[in-house]
């Protein structure tokens, strides 16, 4: 078809003139021209978006990597720290992590980018880039998209991390509790078996022998004996109702814990003509497991102060600190307990707890006893 054309424009050339040639080969060389413009212009464009396709890929690649390397990261802290270095090589920047202080402070320009960074690692809030050369918008895009992932990272890790120190505290939680139940169970025994076991031994022993008297004619002897063995009964019913009372007071399970502690307080001052002062509403948040266990504390330091006295005044306090925290706090002004293991019993209640105890010297020369129970162990849910 091509050579056709040829030969017919060929055979045209026999008819014309001169000038009409030069006309012609001119036109023809401008449309080879032009062709071979557009087709190189058309090649340069093919070669510049392979280019910058080859650079987005490469970008790409290279974020994907980045990811992957802050991923592999387990501490959050060296997370956002994984990621500036990461920012730094994508870049080719200046990286810096910034508090909220100093990211108020930090000017703005064309050669900087702030990407906010939502990570309460050191209370790191933006990421820094600076370099000599504008970032492109594209660059910002993707230095969100890694900032991002940091950050998420970041705040995965921490809470990993203090879900690790929670489950660890549990269970050393539940070590102190096994212990503390077989403490318990082991004091209970031998309570028993020194007070009503002995009573009751003795009230059997005193019953065979008013009997053996009443048989043998002696029924005024009998009757003495037996009517001593009678008191000692009324002596063991009452020992073992306290005991009842105060392995589980009634008032707590029917009224509450400060109705229970206040009723403590003023059968304790009665007897012992003292004064207590007691404050403890705040302890009507916890869990019944927390204030059974503040009753027997509470209890225990009273008990111990009016042994070590009496005191002419005692105080029980609680109170919900700042941090959300529990602290109860028993303070006298009787003579000082030097000897430690006086408070073992109340510091293995506080560590069922997984609680802090102390004993420290009251403003008055007697004895502050405080135990600290943490948020999470004691609080209820909402």
């Amino acid at each position: 078809m091509v050579l056709t054309a040829v030969a017919a424009g060929l055979s045209t050339l026999h008819g014309l003139s001169l000038l009409a040639y030069a006309r012609l080969a001119t036109a023809i060389g401008a449309a080879v021209a032009l062709a071979l413009f557009l087709v190189s212009g058309e090649r340069e464009r093919h070669e510049r978006a392979e280019g910058e396709l080859a650079a987005e890929a490469w970008l790409l690649e290279s974020l994907v990597e980045s990811m992957r390397a802050i991923a592999g990261t387990t501490e959050s802290r060296a997370i956002l720290e994984q990621a500036r270095d990461e920012a730094e090589r994508l870049f080719s920047a200046r990286a810096r992590l910034l508090s909220a202080e100093e990211e108020a402070t930090e000017p703005q320009g064309l050669r900087t980018m702030t990407i906010p960074l939502d990570a309460t690692a050191d209370r790191v809030v933006a990421l820094r880039l600076e370099r000599d050369t504008v970032f492109p918008r594209g660059d910002a895009v993707r230095a969100t998209v890694l900032a991002d992932f940091a950050a998420r990272a970041s705040e995965n890790a921490r809470l990993l991390a203090e879900a690790k120190v929670r489950e660890a505290e549990r269970s050393a939680l539940s070590d102190q509790l096994i212990t503390a139940e077989q403490e318990e169970r082991r004091r209970l025994a031998l309570y028993l078996h020194d007070t009503v076991v002995q009573s009751l031994s003795g009230i059997a022993l005193m019953l065979d022998a008013g009997l053996g008297s009443v048989e043998e004619g002696r029924a005024d002897e009998g009757r003495s004996v037996i009517s001593g063995a009678l008191d000692r009964q009324r002596t063991a019913i009452k020992a073992l109702r306290d005991l009842s009372f105060n392995l589980e007071p009634v008032v707590l399970r029917d009224q509450g814990f400060a109705p229970a502690v206040n009723a403590l307080a003023e059968q304790l001052a009665l007897a012992n003509e003292i004064q207590i002062d007691v404050d403890v509403e705040a302890a009507e948040s916890l869990t019944e497991q927390a204030q059974a266990a503040l009753y027997q504390i509470i209890r225990e330091a009273l008990h111990q102060a009016i042994r070590r006295g009496p005191p002419t005044r005692i105080g029980v306090r609680i109170e919900r600190r700042d941090d959300g925290a529990t602290e109860t706090v028993v303070s006298d002004d009787a003579p000082g307990e030097r000897r430690r293991r006086s408070f073992e019993a109340i510091e293995e209640r506080a560590r069922t707890l997984n609680g802090r105890f102390a004993v420290e010297q009251g403003s008055d020369g007697g004895t502050a006893v405080r135990v600290v129970l943490p948020p999470y162990s004691v609080t209820r849910s909402e």
